[in-house]
Order: C-alpha cells, then sequence, then structure tokens
C-alpha cells in the first residue's frame, strides 16, 4: 500500500510528490508510521521550502525508527530520498532550490519477541504489565511500562525515591529476540516532611494546610499525595494545584512537599433557560463568591423563575436560596454547610409558600461518593384541594451520591446514584411526623462510536403521614420534562372520590433513551418515559402515564443544547404534541 500528498512548492507551478512504501507491514503499523513521518506533512504545506522537507526528512529517520521499536522491530531498514538521493547523504548546503519528489522506504523486518523479560527488585504486590514476559512481542513500550510499574510499586511501598538503576537490552537478531534486563534502586522508605506553600494565594496558610490535609510525619505514598490536591482542586477556589517532592531528604528520610496554587477569580455568575411548548419558560442563574472569609469558603445565591407564560393552569413558580460552604471543618474530607431558601409555588393543583433554613456537614468518601446530613427547619403556608393549612417540619435530611459518569453533562457510559431519606418530625400547625424517601438511578452504556443507550430508573415515597400532613411540594406528581416528555406538567394525581386531586404518596419514573451520533456535534435521540403516582406509600394502586418521542442534541463543546418532541402514549391525561429545549442532556 502506498500513501502519495501532493503539496504546492515555493513557486505556484511546483508541486512536491511524497510517497511511504512499507512492503509486508500491517495497515495498522503503516498507519502509525504515516502518521509519524514529517515528510509526509510538510509536503503538503503549501507554503513549505525545500530546506523546511529536507529538514524533515532528516528528522524522519529517527522518529520512523522510534515507531517501530516502538512495536517490537529491532532490525529495520528506512531511508528518505530527496529526488532520488538519500537525505542523510546531503550536505545541508546542498539542497537543491526545489523538490519534486521524496520517497520514504522503510522494511521493518520482523518482529521481535522477549527471550528474557527481568527486571529486579519488586516490590511485594506490583503487578507487570502482561506483555513483559518471555515469548511475547518485545515492543519497546512494553520495557518502558514494566519500568513505570516497577518504580510505581517501590512508590506505593513508601520509598518515593525509586528508579531505574540500569537496563540491558541485547538484541539477537538471527533470532529476533530481545533480552530485557531492568534493575531497580528503591532507595529509602521515606516520610512526608513539611507542606512548602509558596506564597501568592489569597487563601490563608493554615487553611490550605488543613484542606490538603497532608499526613505529616507518616510514611509516604502517592494516592495520599493525589488525594491532597485533589481535596484542594474540589472547593472551587483555585485555577490550579501544583504539589511537589522535594529533590533532596531531611532529617530521617522526610521529604518535604511544595504546594503552588494559582487562585481563580473571586466572583462569578451564570445564567440558564429552558422551554416547554406548555409549562412555558424557565430563567435560572447564580451568582458565587469564592474564598469568602479567606479559607476557600464558597456563598452562592441561586434564583429560578419557572412557568413563565405557560398554558396549564398553574402561574409562575419563583425561588431563591443562599447556601455557604467551608470545606475541612472536622477533618480534611468533612465541610461545613448553611442553607437558607425561600420559594413560591403556583402549581395546578395546589400553592405553597414555603421557607427553609439550616446546615448540616458534608462528606466525601471517595472521588465517586459523596454524602450530605443536616438538620432544617420548614414551615410552609399551602392551599390545595384538602383546604388551606400550614405547617411546621424540622427536618434530618441525608443523602448519599454515588457517580460513576465520564461526563456529567454528557455521559457516554458509567452510572449515577443518588438516595437520600429525610426524617420529617412535626412542630406546629397542621404538620404530621413522618419521612420522605427519593431515589435516583441511572446508567449508561456506549455501543460502538455512536449508539449510546441510557436509561433512569426514580422512586420516591411518603411514610408514616398522610396526605395532608405534609407539605403538597413534597408529594409526588407525574408528566413534563423530568418525568414523563409528552405529558401535560404535573397532570398525573392522585384522584380524589369527590373530583379533587392532590399529589402521590407514592411514584416511580423510568426513562429510556437511544442517542445517536449523526456528526461529531450533533446526535439524534429516541426516547421513552413512563410515571406512575400512587396514594399509598408503597406501591399499590395508582395510574401510569407514558410518552415518547425524537429529540435532536447539539454539542457546544460544554454541554449539548436539548430539543425534544414528544407526545403520550397511554394514559388518559394529555393529548397533542409537546416540545422541550433545554441545556444539557434530559438526564
Amino acid at each position: 500500500m502506498t500513501a502519495v500528498f501532493l503539496a504546492s512548492g515555493p513557486h505556484p507551478a511546483a508541486a512536491t510528490e511524497a510517497v511511504l512504501s512499507a512492503p509486508g507491514a500491517s495497515d495498522e503499523l503503516r498507519q502509525a508510521l504515516e502518521a509519524s513521518a514529517l515528510t509526509l506533512e510538510a509536503a503538503r504545506a503549501p507554503d513549505a521550502s525545500a530546506q523546511d522537507i529536507f529538514a524533515a526528512a532528516r528528522a524522519d529517520y529517527a522518529r520512523l525508527v522510534g515507531v517501530l521499536y516502538a512495536r517490537g522491530y529491532y532490525g529495520p531498514e528506512v531511508h528518505v530520498s530527496l529526488d532520488g538521493r538519500e537525505a542523510a547523504d546531503l550536505s545541508p548546503l546542498s539542497v537543491p532550490a526545489r523538490i519534486g519528489r521524496v520517497e520514504i522506504r522503510v522494511a521493518p523486518g520482523r518482529p521481535f519477541a522477549f527471550s528474557q523479560a527481568l527486571i529486579e527488585p519488586l516490590a511485594p504486590g506490583t503487578e507487570l504489565p502482561d506483555g513483559f514476559a518471555p515469548g511475547k512481542p518485545a515492543e519497546a513500550a512494553t520495557v518502558r511500562a514494566a519500568a513505570k510499574a516497577g518504580v510505581d510499586g517501590w512508590r506505593a511501598a513508601g520509598h518515593a525515591k525509586a528508579k531505574v538503576a540500569g537496563q540491558s537490552l541485547i538484541a539477537d537478531h538471527p533470532d529476533a529476540t530481545l533480552a530485557a534486563r531492568l534493575r531497580l534502586a528503591p532507595g529509602p522508605a521515606i516520610r512526608f516532611g513539611d507542606l512548602v506553600i509558596a506564597p501568592g494565594s489569597g487563601v490563608r496558610e493554615d487553611r490550605l494546610r488543613t484542606i490538603a490535609g497532608l499526613p505529616m510525619g507518616e510514611p509516604f505514598d502517592p494516592d495520599a499525595l493525589d488525594r491532597s490536591a485533589e481535596r484542594l482542586r474540589r472547593t472551587g477556589a483555585f485555577r490550579s494545584v501544583r504539589l511537589t517532592e522535594a529533590e533532596t531528604l531531611g532529617p530521617g528520610n522526610s521529604m518535604d512537599i511544595g504546594l503552588e496554587v494559582v487562585d481563580q477569580k473571586k466572583r462569578r455568575a451564570g445564567a440558564g433557560v429552558e422551554f416547554s411548548s406548555l409549562e412555558g419558560a424557565t430563567v435560572s442563574g447564580f451568582w458565587m463568591h469564592r474564598n469568602l472569609m479567606g479559607g476557600a469558603e464558597r456563598l452562592r445565591f441561586d434564583f429560578e423563575i419557572a412557568g413563565i407564560g405557560g398554558q396549564d393552569d398553574g402561574g409562575e413558580d419563583l425561588s431563591l436560596s443562599a447556601r455557604f460552604d467551608r470545606p475541612a471543618v472536622i477533618d480534611a474530607d468533612t465541610g461545613l454547610y448553611l442553607l437558607g431558601a425561600v420559594e413560591d409555588l403556583d402549581e395546578p393543583d395546589y400553592t405553597e409558600t414555603n421557607a427553609r433554613a439550616g446546615g448540616g456537614l458534608t462528606r466525601i468518601f471517595s472521588p465517586h461518593l459523596k454524602g450530605e446530613a443536616g438538620v432544617l427547619l420548614r414551615y410552609a403556608d399551602v392551599s390545595d384541594d384538602l383546604g388551606d393549612r400550614k405547617m411546621t417540619h424540622l427536618t434530618f435530611p441525608v443523602s448519599l451520591t454515588w457517580d460513576r459518569r465520564d461526563d456529567p453533562l454528557d455521559a457516554h457510559k458509567g452510572f449515577y446514584l443518588d438516595g437520600s431519606v429525610t426524617p420529617l418530625l412535626a412542630v406546629g400547625g397542621a404538620a404530621e411526623s413522618g419521612a420522605l424517601i427519593k431515589a435516583d438511578g441511572r446508567i449508561y452504556q456506549q455501543l460502538g462510536s455512536r449508539l449510546v443507550l441510557a436509561g433512569r430508573a426514580q422512586i420516591g415515597s411518603v411514610v408514616g403521614a398522610a396526605s395532608d400532613g405534609v407539605p403538597p411540594a413534597l408529594l409526588f406528581f407525574s408528566g413534563g420534562g423530568g418525568t414523563v416528555r409528552g405529558q401535560p406538567y404535573q397532570s398525573l394525581a392522585v384522584d380524589l372520590p369527590n373530583g379533587d386531586r392532590i399529589g402521590g404518596r407514592s411514584f416511580i419514573g423510568l426513562s429510556g433513551e437511544a442517542r445517536v451520533g449523526v456528526t461529531r456535534a450533533i446526535q439524534m435521540v429516541a426516547f421513552y418515559d413512563a410515571g406512575f403516582v400512587g396514594p399509598d406509600s408503597w406501591v399499590s394502586d395508582g395510574d401510569w402515564q407514558s410518552g415518547a418521542g425524537l429529540g435532536l442534541r447539539y454539542d457546544t463543546g460544554i454541554g449539548p443544547i436539548r430539543f425534544d418532541v414528544a407526545a403520550p402514549v397511554d394514559g388518559d391525561t394529555g393529548d397533542g404534541v409537546q416540545f422541550y429545549i433545554g441545556i444539557g442532556q434530559a438526564f
């Protein structure tokens, strides 16, 4: 197979032809050679001079040999000729003014296999690459991977200065084998020294130390170093975080760690908008202040106006909330939050004005698992088909989130699980004690390069309290974006004998999507949603509804713009076609 590229030379009438041939090479190897050959790239450039092509040709000898060595070919021949003359034999002073043809000829030779693959000493538990063994392809990349695994094994055992002390790579060309012997120098067992902080951050040094949580005085652990960096990053106070290991050791084989951070801008604002043909527009925004008191604290205000111009029986919903977060209050992974929020809800089946205030603790268990626990006082003034009433609850929300998605805004694989239990203690008015339980699970599977299957299941239950003993905003409705697209907003509820409607005490939501990439930026989506609302705490009597439709996604680089068109499939809660516009995937 031959690759040919034409490019204009310095003069418009001239053309440089570049040809690469590699008889006997696999398609994968040939493609790697073509991608690495600078001469082919220079030949494509319309403004490349003969000197440019000559320089690229001289550099290609080492580059192409490197590609071959990386794949286990240790006896190759590489020739690069310029108008029939070997580039390596040309003097830079004798390069012609114009080069008409470049020919690269590669004879890979036989692929080599390991006759010996030895690395020692190894730390207990070190796992070497499977390919680093006698009889396996002797790829240079495998040797490098084995060396890195050996060094990493010693570092994980507390030997931070472990390194490759020597290597012997002997190629036997008649047998096409490579004997690889690597010798490691573990160095001494090391303990963490001091955290040496570079000046320049607006966050106080004592807070930087507390947030990083570096275990000073304890044995070196590279994972502990990574956790310290991640703790600093997740505060959101820094644009960059860099931890470096000192070159020289201190007393008792201690090693200082250098910390350099670059602060984010203190203030940030943002806004978003979504639109549904029936529900109307939703406008939201936030304003955030980072490093409020010099300890990497964060204060954030959020507002939302929903139902603007909606065609359902409800009006506009207004909400405003403020949240203060302070990291590392008990230990490096436990933070404090304070929350205050007010809402004025004008929904099709009820109106509610509520306020809540309180605080709690946040806990990061791992990069993918986090939780919250708090105490909030909640007051609500409600009016629905059960009458007008006021109620006050002391709530104890506890939540846990396990997020293994590859991209939260546009997941292609992984899963997401979120569960919460909120005990409700009646304090005053018509309130009743009970508990609110919610769970949300999502899973994503990529098939091939263009198809992503996504599924979602939601459940909810109010236990212990009657429907009139908790605010309607804590009960369940189905229909509209977020539950069942194609059905009118909150169209499925619990029907009372006298024709009145209230929210349910149990809920199930099911959604499935098939997302097909049309281009790199455009996706077509087919989806089906179903929802159940029942009057009891657990699924028993109740009604189902469903909807289905098609959608379009346009990737903006920071998340897709979503456009969905849906219609009812089952249930008697609505008819006609609805459409939805927003930012991000539906789930």
